[in-house]
């Protein structure tokens, strides 16, 4: 047999080449995962994108509602979704990181920012979304090192939240914007004689270091941390904090302390808010939803009281942020994009994570806010006259506060003293802060 000459055997190979690129374009298969990220899976129209954040049932069904969504319109990307309660969301995460299994999506707190920031865990989102529309302060706080890792998707004041209904049927009016610390307090006395046993006018503040901060912000000494990562916690605050609560306490006017560090965020069984326990206690504006899907017209949001000065800030309620290590950093990007700016999205997600960051999805919903959103966005703008600026903290400032918290309890427990906590929370930022 003749040997084919040069020519039929390149018009052959030719269209074996076609017949493959053919067989390739008619299967869905998304590219292997060995590929770097960047590189062919993070370029492909295809992708299962795993996401994973924490909150309430409502943010949960809203969330999946987007995701359906998105995959409707964009039929070949998928979701793995993962949601869970707040504390073991950043045990399960830290493991995942530290073995490079992050999901593509992560939701992102302030308090853990800048230490996944630091470890470049989370990956450049300078480029690819649009932030147009968003608050530059708010967009500031997902910056490290002048690069931007972190979208903000909520506006969130830190304020109180309280029993409006019950207290109402007591005879006591709703707090005023420039209420105090004292008149909360004094709010407390006055409501617990007429409470039944086992209930209590006021959550425990002395186990949450958010709260302290917000009291010695008022007290014109700062934030826990200052600007450039160094401890902040005022002894002389934290002592006068303590000793308030401890006559709380023997007053029977806050919880024992076995009920203070028995509760579970958004658990209708052990949130002492939920549970009827507590009438009072603290929360951000994006938490809201989640008191009032479970008893929809009971709650009210407060301003933070005030001492000499403003106690509340205005933060990102939470960000979305993109594992370093995906392989599907562009098409996450896309996904973002459409959830802070795509107004179907909007119409689907309300306030479940907060007042939205863009102005122009704020402008769109704003004729449509419930009773829930409009007391959120009171919040927003009662906190924005005089806010404290918000600072995030340094690398490992959320497992200071996970500490602090815990020294607040060694405290309630009688098992230290307010001197000697305050030395525990010093060592704590020198073991916490990297």
């Amino acid at each position: 047999m003749k040997k084919l000459s040069r020519s039929v055997t390149l018009s052959i190979a030719v269209c074996m080449v076609f017949v493959l690129l053919a067989a390739c374009g008619s299967n869905n298969e998304t590219p292997s995962s060995a590929e770097k990220p960047g590189e062919g899976a993070g370029n492909a129209e295809s992708a299962k994108l795993r996401i994973v954040w924490w909150g309430s049932q409502a943010r949960h069904d809203a969330t999946k509602m987007v995701l359906d969504l998105y995959t409707k319109n964009n039929p070949g990307i998928t979701f793995e979704p993962d949601f869970s309660g707040f504390d073991s969301y950043w045990d399960k995460l830290a493991t995942q990181s530290a073995a490079k299994n992050a999901p593509d999506m992560i939701q992102m707190d302030a308090q853990y920012f800048n230490e996944y920031a630091a470890r470049n865990q989370l990956a450049d989102l300078s480029s690819g979304i649009n932030v147009n529309d968003l608050d530059p302060n708010l967009l500031s706080a997902g910056k490290y090192q002048d690069k931007l890792f972190a979208i903000p998707i909520g506006s969130n004041p830190f304020g109180i939240v309280y029993n409006k209904a019950a207290i109402e049927k007591m005879g006591f009016g709703a707090p005023g914007d420039n209420w105090t610390w004292d008149e909360l307090f004094q709010l407390a006395r006055d409501i617990q004689p007429k409470l039944e046993k086992g209930k209590y006018a006021l959550r425990d503040f002395t186990v949450d270091g958010e709260v302290y901060e917000m009291f010695q912000l008022s007290k014109g000494k700062g934030a826990l941390s200052t600007p450039d990562g160094k401890l902040n916690v005022d002894e002389a605050t934290w002592l006068e904090w303590c000793k308030v609560f401890a006559e709380l306490r023997a007053e029977g006017v806050v919880p024992p302390a076995e009920i203070s560090v028995s509760e579970k965020k958004y658990d209708p069984q052990l949130d002492l808010l939920l549970n009827g326990k507590v009438l009072i206690k603290q929360s951000y504006a994006s938490d809201y939803p989640s008191w009032e899907s479970v008893q929809p017209g009971v709650f009210g949001l407060a301003k933070a009281p005030r001492s000499t000065q403003a106690g509340g800030y205005i933060k990102p309620a939470m960000y979305w942020a993109i594992s370093a290590n995906s392989d599907h950093i562009e098409q996450s990007k896309k996904f973002i994009d459409f959830f802070i700016n795509d107004k179907e999205a909007a119409d689907i997600l309300g306030v479940t994570r907060g007042v939205p960051v863009s102005t122009q999805i704020l402008d769109y919903l704003q004729p449509k806010l419930n009773d829930a959103a409009k007391a959120q966005l009171g919040l927003i703008n009662a906190t924005k006259a005089d806010a404290n600026p918000f600072t995030v903290g340094p690398k490992g400032f959320g497992i200071f506060i996970v500490d602090f918290n815990k020294v607040g309890a060694e405290v309630i427990f009688d098992r230290i003293t307010p001197e000697q906590a305050y030395q525990d929370i010093v060592k704590h930022w020198e073991a916490d802060i990297k």
